[in-house]
C-alpha cells in the first residue's frame, strides 16, 4: 500500500524525524491560507499524487506547471493550487493519462547547503534491510544504481536492534557528512530504519534529504510504502489508503480476495496459484502474445470469486482473447466449470476463450463445459493453450 507525501511525513514527524512544516491544501483558499498560516517569505506548492517525478512532471491543461513549485506570496499559492487541483500530472511513472490532483502540501521553504538520497528496503538476497544513501539527491536514483552504482552506500541491519552508530559514522564518512550533522544524522538514521521496521514498510525513500545551512538533516520528501500482508497489525496505517489513487478494478479484486495486477497486454488470464499464473504469463509472452493481467483466483476459489474474477477481467477494453489456466487442488475443475458457465450467462463472454484444466475432478469438469454449449477453445496443456490463444488474438486482429 501506497500513501501521499503529507502523510509520510506525518508518521516522520511522529517517529522524531525532521520534516519542514507544511499544511495540506484541497483548494486555492486553503493553499493561501496556509501560505500565510506558515508565516515565510517562500514556500513550495507540491501535488500530492502516487507517484515520483513530480517535479519534472507536466499538467495535461497546464504544460507549462510544475508539479512541485516555488511560491513567494499567497496569491502565488492560490493560483498555483488553481492550477493542480483536479488537473492531470503527468509523470515518468504515470503514464502518459497522468495522474488526477485532489490535494497539495504547501511547504515551508529552507536554506539548503547540501542535498542527498537515503532510502530503506527489504534486500532478500541476505534476507535483511538495508539502508542506502547516495550524495547525489533529488534526482532518479534508478538511473544512479544503473549508471554509477558505486555512488550507492549501503549498510544491512537487523530489525530489532536497528541501525548501529558505527555504521552511521561509516555512511557519513562515505557522504562527506561530519560536524554537527554528523551527530544530527545519528539519530536521524536510526529513527527511519526503526520506522521501517515497526511500521512493517516495504519501502522508506527521500530524495532529497538535506543538509541545511544551520547543519540540520531534513527530509524534503517522504514516500512510504507498506507490506499488504501486515496491515492487520495497523489499523492506523490502512485509514491512510487514497482508493481514488488506486486502479479501480485492482480495488474490486482486492474486495473479492482476488490478487489482479494489470498489464499493458491484450491476452487475460485466469489462474488459481500465483507461480502458475507468473508461468501463464510467461509461456504467452514465449509464443508472442501480451498478458493483460495477473490475476490470482487463489486454492480455494469459491464459484462468486471467479465469476467476479471474469467480471473483472472482461473489464479491460484492451483485452481480446481470455485464457483459463487452472490446476485443481482444493479448488476443484468442477468449481471452475460451473463459474465460466454462470460467467457466461452473466456478463456474456464475448472474445475468445481458451480452457486448460487439470487436477481435482478435472474429467467432470471438462463434461460440464462440453455439454455447455459455450463456444471455447480447450487446450490439453499450457503450451497447447498459451499457443491457441495467442492464435486466437492474431486471427480476430487480421479479420
Amino acid at each position: 500500500m501506497k500513501i501521499h507525501e503529507y502523510q509520510g511525513k506525518e508518521l516522520f514527524r511522529e517517529a522524531g524525524i525532521r520534516v519542514p512544516d507544511g499544511q495540506v491544501a484541497r483548494s486555492p483558499e486553503e493553499a493561501a491560507q496556509a501560505f500565510e498560516a506558515l508565516g515565510g517569505s517562500l514556500a513550495v506548492i507540491k501535488a500530492q499524487v502516487h507517484a515520483g517525478g513530480r517535479g519534472k512532471g507536466t499538467f495535461v491543461e497546464h504544460p507549462d506547471q510544475r508539479g512541485v513549485q516555488l511560491v513567494r506570496s499567497a496569491d502565488e499559492a492560490a493560483e498555483a493550487a488553481r492550477r493542480m487541483l483536479g488537473n492531470h500530472l503527468v509523470t515518468v511513472q504515470t503514464g502518459p493519462e497522468g495522474a488526477v490532483v485532489h490535494q497539495v502540501l504547501v511547504e515551508a521553504g529552507c536554506e539548503i547547503d547540501r542535498e542527498l538520497y537515503l532510502g530503506v528496503v527489504l534486500d532478500r538476497a541476505v534476507a535483511r534491510p538495508v539502508l542506502m544513501a547516495c550524495s547525489e539527491g533529488g534526482v532518479e536514483i534508478e538511473k544512479i544504481a544503473e549508471e554509477t552504482p558505486e555512488k550507492i552506500y549501503r549498510e544491512h541491519f537487523h530489525p530489532v536492534p536497528g541501525l548501529a552508530s558505527f555504521q552511521v559514522r561509516k555512511l557519513c564518512k562515505k557522504l562527506g557528512i561530519s560536524g554537527p550533522a554528523a551527530r544530527d544524522a545519528d539519530q536521524f538514521m536510526k529513527r527511519l530504519c526503526r520506522l521501517y521496521a515497526t511500521k512493517d514498510c516495504s519501502l522508506v525513500e527521500i530524495n532529497p534529504l538535506v543538509i541545511t545551512k544551520a547543519g540540520e538533516v531534513m527530509a524534503l520528501d517522504a514516500k512510504i510504502n507498506f507490506d499488504d500482508n501486515a496491515l492487520m497489525r495497523h489499523p492506523e496505517i490502512k485509514e491512510m489508503r487514497d482508493l481514488s489513487e488506486e486502479d479501480p478494478a485492482e480495488v474490486r479484486a482486492a474486495n473479492a480476495g482476488l490478487s489482479y495486477v494489470k498489464l499493458d497486454g491484450n491476452i487475460g488470464c485466469l489462474v488459481n496459484g500465483a507461480g502458475l499464473a507468473m508461468a501463464t504469463m510467461d509461456i504467452i509472452k514465449y509464443y508472442g502474445g501480451e498478458p493483460a493481467n495477473f490475476l490470482d483466483v487463489g486454492g480455494g476459489a469459491t464459484t462468486e470469486q471467479v465469476v467476479e474474477a471474469f467480471h473483472i477481467i472482461l473489464s479491460d477494453p484492451n483485452v481480446k482473447a481470455i485464457l483459463v489456466n487452472i490446476f485443481g487442488g482444493i479448488a476443484r475443475c468442477t468449481t471452475i466449470a460451473e463459474a465460466i458457465i454462470e460467467a457466461s450467462k452473466q456478463v456474456g463472454i464475448k472474445v475468445p476463450l481458451v480452457v486448460r484444466l487439470e487436477g481435482t475432478l478435472v474429467e467432470e469438469g471438462k463434461k460440464m463445459l462440453a455439454e455447455s454449449g459455450l463456444p471455447m477453445i480447450t487446450a490439453d496443456d499450457l503450451a497447447d493453450a498459451a499457443q491457441k490463444v495467442v492464435a486466437a488474438v492474431q486471427q480476430s486482429a487480421s479479420a
